[in-house]
């Protein structure tokens, strides 16, 4: 189109350029036939050769006058040349252009073809779910690692070689609008964000036999299952621990403090968080993240898993960072003691003096399938774990947010050297609230 557009337009301008240096009548002349010329082409021409009459018929420019024929000679001689050296200097132009975006979409054709899942933004949903379907037999049972609420997750080797996680709705969930909703909410927030403790996502496939998300692959699985699993636990040592807390520290502080607007994530537990080969820390599922809009209400209803849910929601629908805040410091004393931590937290919630979790020393609630920490490491479980009761103060706004968590986490303190076995709950406790009000020191 811009071709034939082009081959209008540049004999109009050579026809101007020639006719306009004759004399006042030849101008009449120049503006009639540019407007005839024009008035074939498109309506943005005609309008552009209409102004040019206005702007020569009011321009207070006179025309050359006929008895300088010499100086009209050489006026031509010099602008002819000129035109049409601008009129080829566009096409070329044009020509350029036209090439570039016919090579872009040839390469974006062939990554299409290729099915390069690993790029979310040329995703080829059709291609990929041949692929997929081709690698896992129709999502064979044998591929299955696990089964949630509305999905299954399958391990998946592709004919590259990668391996990959497929998160497949159920086909009865896959036509429902709340779980369809939770589906495209989690591709939107997953492909804003990248962090090193926040899971990937490849690609997602929206095709009329299913719908099915893919990620990077986990080797370990879930912190859930690792933590239930008394051989897995026990190689879960205690520097790995406490890692694993710092890295789920640092992706909530990076989701909370640095993204705009701010993730609330609203289902950490130790279900969503996975663990690759090293023991490092993901979070994931977000499809029931939310993002904070201080400009609309982030009112909400209750979202999360039970036993990490933040107390407010009792009385408030309102969405803030203290509700991750919360199930954050939930799921630190669930790492530390290799177990949910509720049966502790009611037990010393209760008003009864006699409780026996009242008067129990840190090293007791510890996981007791590891050998007890040496007392550099046993410092750092100190911390967590007054950290983690902090995080878990049943006022929302006591709670530190996640950046003076995470930033505390960095700091390289001298150690005090106090061992887990002279630490009581009582005074753990104690020191939570202390630090939850100005305690912290990078708040």
């Amino acid at each position: 189109m811009a071709a034939i557009s082009l081959s209008i337009s540049i004999p109009i301008v050579a026809i101007w350029a020639i006719w306009i240096l004759l004399c006042g009548k030849c101008l009449d002349n120049a503006l009639r036939e540019l407007l005839v010329a024009a008035s074939g082409s498109s309506t943005l021409q005609l309008k552009q050769a209409k102004a040019l009459q206005e702007f020569f018929v009011s321009s207070s420019i006179s025309p050359p006058s006929p008895k300088g024929k010499k100086s009209i000679v050489t006026q031509i001689k010099v602008l002819v040349p000129i035109s049409i050296s601008l009129g080829f200097l566009y096409i070329g132009w044009i020509i350029f252009l036209s090439r570039c975006v016919f090579k872009k979409n040839q390469i974006e054709s062939r990554g299409s073809k290729n099915g390069n899942i690993f790029s979310i933004w040329n995703y080829d949903g059709h291609i990929a779910y041949e692929d997929i379907i081709e690698a896992t037999k129709d999502f064979d049972i044998r591929y299955c690692i696990g089964t949630g609420g509305y999905g299954s997750v399958y391990r998946v080797e592709l004919p590259s070689r990668n391996v990959v996680a497929i998160k497949k709705l159920h086909q009865r969930e896959a036509g429902n609008p709340i779980f369809y909703k939770s589906f495209i909410n989690e591709v939107r927030v997953l492909t804003a964000i990248r962090y090193r403790n926040i899971v990937k996502l490849h690609g997602f496939c929206v095709h009329k036999e299913c719908r099915f998300l893919i990620y990077e692959y986990m080797e370990r699985g879930s912190l859930f299952c690792i933590l239930r699993n008394v051989d897995e636990a026990m190689e879960l040592d205690w520097s790995k621990r406490v890692n694993i807390i710092k890295g789920i520290a640092h992706a909530l502080s990076y989701m909370h403090h640095e993204c705009i607007p701010a993730i609330v994530h609203r289902d950490i537990s130790s279900n969503n968080i996975l663990l690759n080969s090293k023991f490092q820390a993901l979070i994931s599922d977000f499809g029931t993240a939310k993002l904070l809009d201080l400009d609309s209400s982030n009112e909400t209803l209750v979202a999360g898993t039970y036993g990490y849910i933040a107390p407010e929601f009792a009385y408030t629908m309102t969405v803030t960072e203290k509700c991750d805040v919360y199930s954050f410091g939930v799921v630190a004393l669930e790492i530390l003691m290799g177990r949910h931590p509720g049966e502790l937290l009611s037990s010393l919630s209760s008003s009864s003096s006699s409780s026996s979790s009242q008067n129990m020393m840190l090293n007791e609630i510890l996981d007791q399938r590891l050998a007890p920490p040496n007392r550099l490491i046993g410092q750092e479980i100190l911390l967590v774990a007054t950290i983690g009761f902090a995080c878990m103060h049943t006022q929302p706004k006591s709670r530190p947010t996640m950046k003076c968590v995470s930033q505390e986490f960095l700091s390289r303190r001298k150690p005090n050297l106090i061992p887990s076995t002279a630490v009581s709950l009582v005074q753990l406790r104690k020191q939570a609230a202390y630090v939850a009000g100005s305690g912290f020191s990078y708040c």
